[in-house]
C-alpha cells in the first residue's frame, strides 16, 4: 500500500529519486500516464497495479472505451527504476503535469501521484473539513 507524501526534486534530464517506502510496492519497472480530471498530475503504477487499471478499462462500453483507452495508453511509459532509484518521466508526461524542479510523489494506496509542488499545495488546500466530513458520511464511519 503506497501512502504519504515525499517532496522530491526533478533532476535536470527529468528523472525523479522515488521514495525509498515506495520502491518495494513497485519492484523494478512501473507505468507513468496522464491521471483523470481537471487536476492534471501523472499517476505511477506498478505492473499488476496496471494491468488491473487497464482489465477495468477494457470493462468500458465499446462508445468509451476508445477514447479512454486512448487517453491513457497513448501516454503511458514503461520506466525502469535505476539503481538509485530514479526513474525518467518523458518530456510529455512532465509538460502535461506541469513539472518543474520541484515536485511532490504522494503515496494515494495502489498508485503514486506526481504533482507540481504548487499544484499539489493548492489541490490539497481545497479539501475542506465539510467535504472530509460528507465523505466520511458516505462511508458511514
Amino acid at each position: 500500500m503506497l501512502l504519504g507524501e515525499y517532496y522530491h526534486s526533478l533532476d535536470t534530464k527529468g528523472r525523479l529519486n522515488l521514495p525509498s517506502k515506495f520502491r518495494g510496492d513497485f519492484g523494478e519497472t512501473v507505468i507513468i500516464t496522464k491521471s483523470s480530471g481537471e487536476k492534471k498530475c501523472l499517476w505511477v503504477f506498478s505492473l499488476s497495479e496496471w494491468e488491473a487499471f487497464t482489465d477495468k478499462i477494457k470493462q468500458l462500453k465499446i462508445s468509451y472505451s476508445s477514447d479512454i483507452v486512448r487517453y491513457f495508453l497513448t501516454g503511458a511509459n514503461e520506466a525502469t527504476i535505476d539503481k538509485q532509484g530514479r526513474i525518467m518521466i518523458p518530456q510529455n508526461l512532465r509538460d502535461f503535469a506541469g513539472l518543474d524542479k520541484e515536485v511532490v510523489v504522494a503515496g494515494v494506496l495502489t498508485k503514486a501521484e506526481i504533482w507540481n509542488k504548487e499544484k499539489y499545495v493548492a489541490a490539497t488546500s481545497e479539501l475542506t473539513g465539510e467535504k472530509i466530513e460528507e465523505a466520511m458520511r458516505q462511508l458511514e464511519l
